[in-house]
């Protein structure tokens, strides 16, 4: 965007000499007007009137006009124009989430795998200038988004993922193990695990606390984030009658496995009980993993005297022409 600023705008101040001009001017002309009397004026009336009259102020006008153009290219305007250069030094994030049969309980609204779809779609959003990736893990685990800047693609993803995907069960060290193969070799300023599940590792290959240990290894933070509620959850049964009811069905987290695992990496344990608070959560998240921005503001300045000083100097040449050939009866 380009304005416009003075290098030396002290030199505007001589713009007040120009009503002092014309004060002058207006109190010269009625000084120098002689007065003759007539007993009839009736024979001046009919005299046709000159062009010359009705111009005779063009001079002065062109010099006024003149002086003015002189002073504010003193004044040096100058056309500025401002760029800037932004480096973002991102993030490389990978969300690990559980799709196991139970993320079908309806304590989080509508239930629990909807409700983290919503809340991860937006904290994708949010952040523009990271690389994501996303690894699904129920019984077995699978990488549904390499790291990317394709968050169209990851939002995709995220909203067709389901359970059933994969084989029942919870495999967090498998799915925690898939998520730091993928970041292991990053070289961001920042590599983060968000790890979200509903239970307790009951299948996969890999130990939870040997997948952690892999995580710390290779300087990568896990936060873990545990949702349902406390106590019991509403669950989806399909009756005989191809219906859906509703039984309570008891909540099977493990704290103390996602406390250790995000102790272990430099993380943090989030418990969350409803949508709310799982939104709340990834904001608290997005705060703590802030990208790198840098930003360079470049101003290049451009003079843009000349033309004033040019159109003055010819406005007084043609003044100084039409003084000394046809107004110079006038003038004299």
């Amino acid at each position: 965007m380009n304005s416009i600023e003075f290098a030396s705008p002290h030199f505007l101040f001589g713009l007040i000499i120009i009503p002092l001009l014309l004060i002058w001017y207006i109190f010269n002309c009625n000084k120098q007007q002689a007065y003759v009397r007539f007993s009839d004026t009736d024979f001046f009336k009919k005299l046709p009137k000159s062009w010359k009259t009705y111009f005779r102020h063009i001079v002065f006008v062109l010099e006024i006009v003149a002086i003015s153009l002189f002073i504010i290219a003193l004044a040096r305007p100058q056309s500025s124009s401002k760029s800037q250069k932004v480096n973002v030094e991102g993030i490389d994030i990978v969300l690990a989430m559980d799709i196991s049969s139970s993320m079908l309980a309806c304590d989080l609204k509508p239930d629990r795998l909807e409700a983290s779809k919503i809340v991860a779609s937006d904290f994708v959003e949010g952040r523009p200038g990271d690389r994501m990736g996303l690894i699904v893990f129920s019984g077995e685990t699978f990488t549904q988004v390499p790291l990317t800047t394709d968050h169209a693609m990851m939002l995709n993803m995220l909203k067709d993922m389901k359970c059933g995907m994969l084989e029942d069960g919870t495999a967090i060290g498998d799915g925690l193990a898939s998520a730091v193969s993928r970041l292991k070799d990053s070289e961001a300023i920042s590599k983060v695990v968000i790890l979200l599940t509903d239970g307790d590792n009951n299948a996969g290959s890999i130990d939870p606390s040997t997948a952690a240990e892999m995580a710390k290894l290779f300087g990568i933070r896990v936060y873990t984030i545990g949702a349902g509620t406390r106590g019991t959850a509403p669950y989806p049964v399909q009756t005989a009658f191809g219906g859906v009811k509703y039984q309570q069905v008891e909540v099977n987290i493990n704290d103390a496995l996602l406390q250790q695992i995000a102790d272990e990496t430099g993380g943090k344990y989030f418990r969350a009980e409803s949508k709310e608070k799982l939104q709340q959560i990834y904001d608290e998240i997005d705060k703590m993993e802030r990208s790198k921005i840098e930003v360079n503001e470049y101003k290049r300045l451009h003079e843009e005297f000349y033309p004033f000083a040019i159109w003055g100097l010819v406005l007084l040449i043609l003044s100084f022409i039409l003084k000394n050939t046809i107004f110079k009866s006038i003038t004299d």
